[in-house]
């Protein structure tokens, strides 16, 4: 089907087969003249017919009008395109489909054979999974909000498992792919009607335990695969194929990179950058570059959560799409429109609302200042005595805490995608701060602005009663007014604590001290004269992440029905001097 505008040829569901038989359909939109044009491909499980901002950016009519034929296709399984799906499983077929694709698209009688892609969340991986079966007509690339590791903020982070995002994504991926698991129509209506009902219900239905007899996940045939993902736990061959880790060499293309402080992907957008750019295997690959604003997954605006970064953190005020239209035409015309020149990075300074442009990552005038626990043992809620200076520590009392996991610390903004009732982004966590299980840790008042910009890492001693469990940590910018606002925060999972030293998850020994480094991934924010830097420690996050039974035991071994209350000591004396090692960049 083909509708004939003044400037725009768009023809509808257009097929191409893959070598396996099934039939993937795209959209394309293409100008309403002779010529041939470069091609600029989006593939994504999300339907092409949603309002074309979702692919990553974009006035589809004004990249057309520029001189591109732009294909939006649905990936194998999803909306049009034949095949099965499963969120996880299908996406290894997304090399070989992208690159059949891709040289389908080339071979158009309207396409000059140059393509280059673009997209964000899981469109930016169909990207990466372009460039690992490359073909000689892909030449640039621009993945925004993209994981690199589906260990470290996909599917777990730090061996907590990524409950809240998973859920979400994995059942609301089901909805229209319903129709293809149930031919009756009225098992069909009902399936359908549970889904939704299951997926608005999700806050309250996802705190029933065990966990692996989750009710939404036992009402329809999007349970199996579900609850096989989680059960595989922390397999590295099950999720090879979503893996960018150690392949950065096989890239050779130039990459624009698009990130958000407050977004899922956070971390793996900004390690695809830098990994690309200094050991991709081209010239090409190291004129790669990253923008990072003060925005949640795929919400590019000026507002995340309760904080508004003003009109400059809009992504207008930097003309996004005009920054994707230049590194398009810089290497598919020819063009140069000065977008490898220049500084690499431009990244958004929360605090002070402004952008600013860098050359390395980290930052090389970073001071990595220690800011250590200290308190008179009573660091319980924001009413404690926790305090954070410079200053290190001699003897002091330690701090505890019990943790319940009956009762945990429930999710309050941050980098999350997930039900409607959660939202992303920045919030006052003083109700949070509030809770008897959560250690509140705060500087003086500033008498300066202290800007800090960069990877934040907490370095904890602590015991447990329990033999397994976990810490978070939350970074946070404490107002005049008391409002208390979420920058970024991490955990680790105790029996994970060593795993990125390629040593096994291992239990703990109740009592005994250890040392927990936790990863808050990144963050850029001023904390202005009259703020106070803040430091919050406890052991749950849910639902984003799911609540550690304190048991030891593995998923699927019925780990929830025998929980165990821990007791948890958080120690910071000179022998065991815990820290928020923070990225202070000096100001003059």
């Amino acid at each position: 089907m083909t509708h004939s505008e003044k400037q725009m040829l768009i023809d509808l569901n257009v097929p191409i087969e893959i070598k396996d038989g099934t039939v993937l359909r795209a959209n394309i939109y293409r100008p309403n003249q002779k010529g041939k044009w470069p091609v600029l491909l989006s593939r994504t499980p999300y339907s092409k017919d949603v309002a074309p901002i979702h692919f990553g950016f974009y006035d589809i009519s004004r990249v057309v009008q520029q001189g591109y034929v732009v294909i939006i296709q649905d990936t194998r399984g999803r909306a049009a395109s034949e095949g099965t799906l499963d969120p996880i499983l299908t996406s290894k077929h997304e090399s070989s489909d992208s690159y059949e694709t891709i040289d389908w698209a080339s071979k158009l009688p309207y396409s000059n054979g140059q393509v280059g892609m673009f997209g964000s969340s899981y469109v930016a991986f169909t990207q990466w999974a372009a460039m690992l079966q490359p073909h000689k007509a892909l030449q640039v690339a621009v993945p925004g909000f993209s994981w690199n590791d589906p260990f470290n903020g996909f599917m777990y982070r730090a061996g907590a498992l990524e409950l809240g995002f998973l859920s979400y994504w994995q059942m609301g991926m089901y909805l229209d792919t319903l129709p293809r698991l149930y031919s009756d129509q009225k098992e069909l209506t009902r399936a359908t009607s549970q889904l939704i009902s299951d997926l608005n219900q999700l806050k309250t239905e996802i705190q029933s335990l065990p966990l692996k007899d989750f009710t939404p996940f036992t009402r329809n045939k999007v349970a199996p695969s579900i609850l096989e993902h989680f059960e595989q736990d922390m397999d590295p061959e099950y999720v090879e194929h979503l893996s960018l880790k150690g392949k950065y060499d096989k890239f050779t293309i130039p990459t624009l990179h698009i990130a958000g402080w407050y977004d899922i992907f956070l971390q793996g957008t900004i390690e695809n950058f830098l990994e690309t750019r200094n050991n991709g295997s081209s010239s090409e690959t190291h004129q790669s570059k990253l923008i990072i604003g003060p925005w949640q997954h795929l919400d590019h605006s000026h507002q995340a959560g309760e904080v508004s970064f003003g009109l400059a953190g809009h992504s207008a005020s930097i003309d996004l799409i005009g920054s994707h239209l230049q590194w398009f035409d810089h290497f598919l015309k020819g063009i140069d429109t000065g977008i490898t020149k220049g500084a690499p990075i431009k990244l958004f300074v929360m605090g002070e609302n402004v952008w600013r442009d860098e050359y390395e990552w980290p930052l090389p005038s970073t001071q990595y200042t220690e800011y250590y626990l200290h308190s008179g043992g009573n660091a319980n809620t924001l009413q404690g005595d926790g305090t954070l200076s410079t200053i290190f520590p001699d003897q002091e009392k330690p701090d505890h805490f019990t943790y319940d996991p009956l009762h945990p610390v429930i999710t309050k903004g941050g980098a999350i995608m997930m039900p409607p009732d959660f939202n992303s982004g920045a919030f006052d966590q003083s109700q949070i701060e509030s809770r008897e299980d959560v250690l509140v840790y705060t500087t003086p008042v500033l008498e300066k602005d202290v800007e800090v910009t960069g990877p934040v890492k907490v370095k904890l001693w602590a015991t447990s009663s329990a033999p397994d469990t976990d810490f978070v940590a939350r970074l946070v910018d404490v107002h005049p007014d008391g409002s208390a606002i979420n920058l970024t925060d991490g955990i680790i999972r105790a029996r994970f604590r060593n795993v990125q030293k390629r040593e096994k998850p291992s239990l703990i020994e109740p009592g005994k001290a250890y040392l927990y480094e936790i990863d808050l991934w990144a963050t850029s924010n001023l904390f202005k004269k009259g703020h106070r830097i803040r430091l919050d420690i406890t052991s749950s996050n849910f639902p984003r992440w799911d609540r550690n039974p304190n048991t030891g035991h593995d998923f699927g071994e019925d780990q929830e029905k025998d929980l165990i209350v821990a007791q948890q000591t958080v120690l910071h004396d000179k022998e065991h001097p815990s820290a928020i090692v923070l990225p202070i960049i000096p100001r003059s």
